[in-house]
């Protein structure tokens, strides 16, 4: 008989609490022998070590922290217990360090706090200790419930994070900090219009509630909501306008915007004052990049790297440029901050991959993917992401868009909008330049606004994308207008605009359900060159199946049947264009999509990378050129390594 888990976990918890301290260490060395299931590994050996510290093993204690870290590297609490570890046999710099480590992944951590302002407080560290007494005294300064909430939220508890926030509100209604922290909980648990809706009240309630404007100013960044973004930076400045938090806040949406100009101007302002701001260095870059400027933008990277070595993203944004070479000394910099143990988590991550863009540039291909597959781990472990349910979701939109719901033409019957729909890296951007490079055709970037009216339709009795049926003729024309509306921001004036956000393939059913004129380019690519090229990929946020080999595959199959399911309900509407078969005869397959879209011929089309206009995907700068070939093959150097992805593409090709 399998033994419980849970059982055997409280019996432990029982047992520290008692000082049976070898007992709970031999019931959790029970737990880890057994089969892992809701994260009680996580829990056991987390009390092991406790245990062993209490019991005076601080190296035992140390190793069962090692082992716990290494496969949960996101884990605050486990970092606390590794400070209190070393505190116990005075490592103190080890100390400080681990206890930094905790309250970055786990801010709600008190303890680990206190430990550090008294850490600063001995070594004279007056900025970090300023620092740490103003986390102190917020964290102290919230009812104990919601200390408990943000604590459970950190410890990827979400659920029961949302119910203690819930509980706290029915009895405090309208707490800025209770509505701020049930937002920050809607966010993790992707109920995007309910998080949006908290804090915009919160904002309207709390006008001088400066800490609830910057987290209603960062949700409308994630939302990609740069109008709105822009209008609440200006009306902050309006009142603050010294304040370099806002001025990097509004520089953020204008880049979102496309405005980029401006975005630049203020970004060097702000460095000019702060030159020390790394960050802004390498957003600075990004916006460098996104105009086409890529040698200012190499350089700003480079500045980041020479001010702060082990900033990992300033390295993964010089790779992301897709055609910067890491010379020997560059590599041997980034293996030393990648392997360092004051290295944070984020900076390892981003290092890995810059890592693996080096090697595969230098064809060493085994070191590469070393390195790919290091980022790749460390970035799915610390997500709770879930490839089934994925699946459940895109074999819902199977169940609910049927036949019968598309009978009629209902919908707002504007014809602008052209969605580019596919995996990351199948091509998609290279399509979008093409077809911006037309007189009648304006390229904008990849718009959250159809992901966004999704979200509305979720939180309702029937649920999204079940209530698409019973959606009016009114409703459906209503939300057509609000999308075309939306998206006014983002164009210029030509007719037709392109949306190429990828994800949007799930959501055809909504498209043609509001927009039914639309037209609607599925972007392919072969499937091993687009897994590969995205698992190698560091995404800024989002496409969380592509950190694991398995998952991409799974998730490419799934899109697969979905966009076959797409085609048999909207026969001839729906274009597919091969990436290979772009390369292979450019003007034939740039024809054939203007025909599709009702546009007339024009060679600006051919001559796309001489088309100026924002781009802000990875391939930015692959598309600013004539097309090349070699993109094509790369995945194949590194085919001894793919065994997991090789295995589920085939098996469903055969099928």
């Amino acid at each position: 008989m399998t033994e419980n888990t849970s059982s055997l976990l409280n019996d432990a918890k029982q047992a520290l609490m008692q000082s049976r301290f070898s007992d709970a260490i031999n019931l959790c060395e029970r737990i880890c022998a057994l089969p892992d299931t809701h994260s009680h590994h996580k829990d056991a050996l987390y009390l092991k070590a406790v245990a062993q510290r209490l019991n005076r093993q601080i190296g035992q204690a140390l190793t069962t922290l090692t082992a716990l870290l290494d496969r949960y590297p996101d884990y605050g609490r486990g970092y606390q217990e590794q400070g209190y570890c070393f505190k116990q046999c005075g490592e103190e710099r080890n100390m400080a360090s681990a206890f930094y480590r905790a309250t970055r992944f786990n801010p709600a951590l008190l303890p680990a706090w206190r430990e550090l302002e008294g850490f600063y407080q001995r070594n004279k560290q007056s900025q970090a200790l300023t620092l740490a007494k103003q986390h102190i005294a917020h964290l102290a300064s919230l009812p104990k419930p919601l200390l408990g909430a943000l604590d459970l939220m950190h410890d990827g508890q979400v659920h029961k994070a949302e119910k203690v926030c819930r509980d706290f509100l029915k009895q405090h209604k309208h707490h800025p900090d209770a509505m701020m922290l049930l937002a920050e909980i809607g966010l993790k648990l992707k109920v995007y219009h309910d998080a949006e809706f908290l804090l915009e009240s919160c904002v309207a309630l709390y006008p001088d509630n400066d800490a609830a404007a910057t987290a209603y100013q960062s949700m409308l960044g994630k939302l990609g909501k740069y109008p709105q973004g822009v209008a609440l930076a200006r009306r902050r400045l309006a009142k603050n306008k010294d304040s370099v938090a806002i001025q990097g806040a509004l520089a953020n949406a204008l880049v979102g915007l496309g405005e980029l100009d401006e975005a630049v101007a203020l970004y060097r302002t702000i460095i000019k004052k702060q030159p020390s701001h790394i960050a802004l260095r390498v957003q600075l870059g990004h916006a460098l990049k996104a105009k086409g400027d890529s040698a200012e933008a190499i350089d700003a990277y480079e500045q980041a790297v020479a001010l702060e070595p082990d900033y990992g993203d300033a390295y993964w944004s010089l790779a992301n440029t897709k055609t910067y070479l890491f010379d020997e000394s560059m590599i041997a910099q980034m293996k030393h901050y990648e392997s360092a143990q004051t290295t944070s988590l984020d900076a390892q991550i981003h290092l890995c991959f810059a890592l693996g863009k080096a090697y595969e540039d230098h064809q060493d291909h085994a070191s590469s993917f070393h390195y790919y597959e290091k980022g790749n781990g460390l970035k799915h472990r610390t997500q709770q992401f879930d490839i089934k349910r994925t699946e459940q979701a895109i074999q819902a939109q199977k169940d609910a868009c049927t036949q019968k719901m598309f009978t009629h033409k209902l919908g707002c019957q504007a014809q602008d909008p052209i969605f580019i729909v596919g995996l990351p890296r199948a091509g998609s951007t290279l399509l979008e330049q093409i077809l911006a490079s037309h007189s009648q055709v304006d390229g904008t970037m990849e718009l959250h606004d159809i992901l966004s009216i999704a979200s509305s339709l979720s939180n309702q009795s029937v649920p999204y994308p079940f209530n698409l049926a019973s959606l009016s003729d009114e409703t459906c024309a209503a939300l057509g207008k609000q999308y075309i509306e939306q998206t006014k921001a983002y164009r210029g004036s030509a007719p037709f605009f392109i949306d190429k956000m990828p994800n949007n393939f799930i959501h055809i059913g909504l498209i043609k359900r509001i927009l039914p004129n639309a037209k609607i380019i599925d972007a392919r690519r072969d499937p091993k060159a687009c897994c590969f090229s995205g698992f190698k990929q560091l995404f800024f946020d989002g496409q969380e199946f592509s950190y694991s080999l398995t998952d991409i595959g799974r998730y490419y199959n799934s899109y697969v049947s979905l966009m076959e399911h797409w085609h048999n309900l909207f026969p001839q509407q729906i274009l597919t264009v091969q990436h290979e078969a772009v390369i292979d005869d450019l003007e034939g397959q740039v024809r054939r999509i203007l025909d599709y879209c009702q546009l007339p011929f024009e060679p600006a089309c051919l001559a796309f990378y001489n088309t100026r206009r924002v781009i802000k995907t990875p391939s930015s700068e692959q598309v600013r050129q004539p097309i090349y070939r070699s993109g094509m093959t790369q995945w194949e150097g590194y085919k001894p390594f793919l065994g997991p992805l090789l295995t589920i593409i085939d098996n469903n090709e055969s099928t």
